[in-house]
């Protein structure tokens, strides 16, 4: 993928290492110090060059002047000159080079002229800035030339310039310097493809690693980077297993996983100790292990049953262990049974990605800390009195909407007062503590019980109709009342229904209010429902409620019948 910013270079494609731009301005730098050195060496030793030397100088100084124009509308174009354009400029170039030397060459002594060394590192220069490829057809075009030009010579049709002694015949002189210009080529692309494969691994890497902090970024929960991180070391490397595991105390529960079926990621149960893990962050360094031991590590080798040749990449973030990326290394096809190698530039990639990853689960963490203590109450654990009223809310509205029952029970402590005065505030507290507790216990997953303010907590009961709620406010009294704590207590309940007793939440709140101080001024210590309508009549006004909107939804001007 290509990406561009203000500001930036110019694109460059998927398998550039280098902006085309960058490499013919190099290349320019390069025939411009060619140029240079041929006029100062016809300045300082005209003998050497020989006869030729002026036809040369005039061939040099036309040469320098077509490279000088296309300097010139390299410039005057500037970022237009992209795409085919710039390649046909840089490929003309080239050609051009090679017919400059080749006759430069001819006309100061053929194969003997000291000048023939330029074409070989004008042939060397293409390849480490150029391409391979592209040295390789050069190289081509240099030979083709010299041969042309020793099959002019040895038919008369040019004329013989050499002026130093010959050391073997002409043709045996053009096949040695063939041999070495191909030599020279075959060399310098061998190590130019290299390096320009390891440019574009490195390239790679690094689009990876911006690509992975881009969409930890948007990640808000801890499951979701470290997915994130599987997702990007698994494309990037293609792991055959892997996973991620970690929380912000330092366990190592399953987080994300990558290569397990199903059965596999439930199977090791409770997450435990890992030796290796441990070693991996004592150590903040990546540990590669060729097996896992069933014994040191039991929770591990479940996980990743027959496991061998792991990538062992701990989870840091200012200084505290947050959990490990564990990767399988692939083996490649053909390959015998045996420890696998992992290339460091690899490994160094993976410690970087994991450290983005780290960073992204302790806000994920901190983020899940705050909403958590901002809809708690900090005493008890439970709903605090603002989560109380939106959950009310929302479930008033859904129970208009599905035409269902909802109840709300009000507890109160009886003489909390006197009990914080005879045994202090700190009896007090573990006496709130066991309530919230209990009323945890007797809830069902869908209700939400929640501490109202001081002494008072509140139970919302989705779905719950009156009779039903009379019973559940009992027995939730009766919890409250056996909780287990240092002081014995009593507990007060009011309980009401929508419809039944209120129209919404803020009237639902009263009339369970309500109920609540009857029972204290009753006695304390008992249930008492709100008073109202008989129940049938609520259900009367749910399904009166449940017709009208039918009707709504049949009507012509409603947006018509809808599929379910």
């Amino acid at each position: 993928m290509t990406r561009s910013r203000a500001g930036s270079h110019p694109q460059v494609r998927a398998g550039e290492s280098v902006p085309a731009a960058e490499r013919l301005q190099t290349m320019q730098a390069v025939r411009a110090v060619a140029v240079t050195l041929v006029l100062l060496g016809a300045l300082l030793a005209p003998d050497v060059l020989g006869t030729g030397l002026g036809p040369a100088i005039v061939t040099t100084l036309g040469y320098a002047g077509i490279v000088a124009v296309a300097e010139v509308v390299r410039r005057r174009l500037g970022d237009t000159l992209t795409g085919a354009r710039l390649v046909w400029v840089f490929t003309g170039l080239l050609i051009l080079d090679g017919a400059w030397l080749a006759w430069v060459g001819h006309l100061t002594g053929g194969l003997s002229s000291p000048l023939r060394y330029f074409t070989l590192m004008h042939l060397a220069a293409v390849a480490l800035v150029g391409s391979y490829r592209t040295a390789l057809k050069l190289a081509l075009w240099h030979s083709l030339l010299l041969y042309l030009l020793d099959d002019a010579v040895r038919r008369g049709a040019l004329a013989r310039t050499a002026n130093l002694v010959d050391r073997g015949t002409q043709t045996e002189q053009l096949a040695v310097f063939i041999t070495v210009l191909w030599l020279v080529a075959a060399s310098t692309s061998a190590l130019s493809a290299v390096n320009e494969r390891e440019l574009r691994r490195r390239r790679l890497d690094l689009e990876s690693l911006n690509e992975l902090a881009e969409q930890l970024e948007l990640t808000v929960d801890p499951g979701s980077a470290a997915r994130t991180l599987l997702d990007s070391a698994v494309e990037a490397y293609g792991y055959d297993r892997g996973v991620v595991l970690g929380s912000a105390d330092g366990q190592l529960p399953l987080l994300a996983s990558y290569g397990l079926d199903e059965h596999q990621a439930r199977r090791p149960g409770p997450p435990g100790p890992s030796a290796v893990i441990g070693r991996a962050q004592s150590s903040q360094e990546t540990v590669l292990v060729r097996g896992v031991d069933v014994v040191a590590d039991p929770w591990l080798s479940a996980l990743l049953p027959g496991a061998c040749n792991l990538i062992v990449v701990p989870l840091m973030a200012e200084g505290r262990a947050l959990g490990a990326l564990v990767l399988e290394i692939t083996r490649e096809k053909g390959r015998r049974p045996g420890p696998s190698r992992v290339q460091r530039r690899v490994v160094a990639a993976l410690e970087r990605s994991a450290s983005y990853a780290s960073l992204a689960l302790r806000n994920a963490w901190l983020l899940e800390q705050v909403q958590r203590l901002a809809a708690t109450d900090g005493l008890t654990g439970i709903a605090n009195r603002r989560t109380f009223e939106s959950t009310l809310e929302r479930e008033v509205a859904r129970a208009i909407r599905s035409s269902e029952h909802l109840s709300l029970v009000m507890l109160d402590i009886d003489h909390f007062k006197l009990l914080n005065d005879e045994q202090g505030h700190q009896a007090g507290d573990d006496v709130l503590r066991h309530v919230a507790l209990s009323l945890t216990r007797e809830c069902r997953d869908f209700d939400t019980p929640a501490r109202y303010g001081g002494e008072e907590f509140a139970v919302v009961l989705p779905g719950c109709g009156p009779q039903e709620a009379r019973v559940i406010a009992e027995r939730l009294r009766s919890a409250v009342a056996a909780a287990s704590s240092k002081a014995a207590i009593t507990a007060s309940a009011g309980v009401a229904t929508f419809p039944s007793h209120a129209r919404d939440a803020d009237s639902l709140v009263r009339a369970a209010d309500d109920a609540l101080y009857r029972s204290k001024r009753g006695g304390r210590d008992r249930m008492t429902a709100a008073e109202g309508p008989p129940p049938e009549t609520g259900v009367e006004l749910l399904r009166e409620g449940a017709a009208a909107r039918r009707g709504q939804r049949g009507s012509p001007s409603g947006p018509g019948p809808r599929v379910t």
